[in-house]
């Protein structure tokens, strides 16, 4: 690792710990030492992979970032390159000015996101409790979950970062900032389309009155001024602002692509293309089915609510969607550790949605299967009867808006 690229990371670290610091967090000197042991690990683990280069690197991200040192840096817009939207390739012909290894800046930028993420995870907590160890155990165990620390140090992917902007949109939206929460969902949704499993959400926090109906046209006004410094630089508007749709005919035509959805346990010859309506179609109707709900229980939107729902959302779609992928339920794992946090008893629920998305990765680094991809999928079945209950028992009862001790 260069001398400044260890510089930066050592910067990150510094600032994982100034952040519980700054929040109050790390008064009692047990809080401080876990702290510090906690992230010493997360962030060991993680300096441990940055050397690596996975096969989405070699064959994606490297190729990119040379495209934008050759054609210019931010001048190389004029041209189509990647399958990622605007947002993030804008930091890819950044780091080609750099005369930094690529490779390591694509990492730093996703560990950074990784504690935005934390961040968000401590904040949203704290929307439902004043506990400092239950605040602290959120952002702590969100640098310390394995799809976390593999997907940016070890991957080089970049799911942290809209899932990031999502929890911060969510923590946005439920302590009543509304356009705030829209912009953060907005960007969110910029960096990647799968930030679209938790977007249903914004119609129950209409719902719900945490966001008024002109407030949601904040949402395309930032994505649109997203795109525009592409825009400036030669992309068309059009094609830039539709890319999302453009790319819908290049999803593949398997039913499932190493995930733990519905399609895992589907095996044999099988007719792709009725399956994969009726998985569209299933999504359809339980995002339906969800709002319909929530809109009959609207007295009763209260955080922890809201917070049910998009679990479910975030679930439930990649579940029945086919042609999922391996990282589609990452912010699955992240917003799993909220309802974990808060009551105990759902720490087992958060784990199985972990050993759901471990198995993929597992498979994909070492290509076998640890376990057959259908474990992940019952895994992720128990979740959603677990989150149901959570989220009905919330839709029942009003007391659930108060603090937490």
């Amino acid at each position: 690792m260069e001398i400044l690229i260890m510089l930066v990371f050592g910067l990150i670290l510094i600032l994982s710990l100034l952040i519980p610091w700054y929040e109050g967090l790390l008064k009692k000197n047990s809080y401080f030492i876990i702290a510090v042991v906690a992230l010493g690990l997360a962030f060991a683990l993680r300096g441990s992979y940055i050397d690596y280069r996975s096969g989405d690197y070699n064959t994606f991200l490297v190729h990119w970032v040379e495209y934008f040192r050759t054609s210019g840096g931010f001048k190389g817009f004029s041209e189509s390159v990647g399958n990622y939207n605007v947002p993030y390739l804008y930091f890819l012909a950044l780091f080609s000015y750099i005369p930094l290894s690529d490779l390591h800046l694509i990492k730093l930028l996703s560990i950074f996101f990784d504690v935005v993420m934390a961040f968000g995870m401590m904040k949203l907590t704290g929307v439902m409790t004043r506990s400092v160890p239950k605040r602290l155990a959120a952002y702590l165990i969100t640098l310390l979950l394995p799809t976390v620390i593999i997907n940016g140090a070890k991957w080089g992917q970049c799911d942290s970062i809209y899932t990031a902007l999502a929890v911060l949109a969510l923590w946005f939206a439920l302590s009543d900032r509304p356009k705030l929460s829209m912009a953060f969902f907005a960007l969110s949704f910029g960096f990647k389309l799968q930030a679209v499993f938790i977007l249903p959400v914004c119609l129950v926090l209409l719902f719900a009155k945490k966001v008024s109906f002109r407030q949601l046209f904040v949402f395309p006004a930032v994505y649109i001024a997203s795109i525009l410094p592409a825009v400036f630089y030669g992309r068309p508007f059009m094609s830039t602002l539709l890319l999302y749709f453009e790319q819908a005919d290049s999803v593949g035509t398997g039913l499932n692509y190493n995930s733990p959805s519905f399609f895992s346990m589907v095996s044999g010859q099988v007719n792709v293309a009725a399956l994969s309506a009726v998985g569209v179609a299933c999504a359809f109707l339980f995002v339906c089915s969800i709002l319909i709900w929530a809109w009959y229980k609207r007295e009763n939107l209260n955080n922890e609510a809201i917070a049910g729902i998009a679990l479910l959302f975030v679930a439930g779609i990649p579940f029945l969607l086919p042609h999922m992928h391996d990282r589609y339920f990452f912010m699955l794992d992240v917003l799993a550790l909220l309802p974990a946090v808060l009551y105990a008893g759902y720490a087992p629920v958060a784990a199985f949605a972990s050993f759901a998305s471990v198995l993929c990765y597992y498979s994909y680094f070492n290509n076998a299967y640890l376990l057959p991809l259908r474990y992940g999928a019952f895994a992720l079945i128990a979740v959603l009867i677990v989150y149901f209950t959570f989220t009905a028992e919330r839709l029942n009862s009003r007391r659930y808006d108060s603090y937490l001790p």
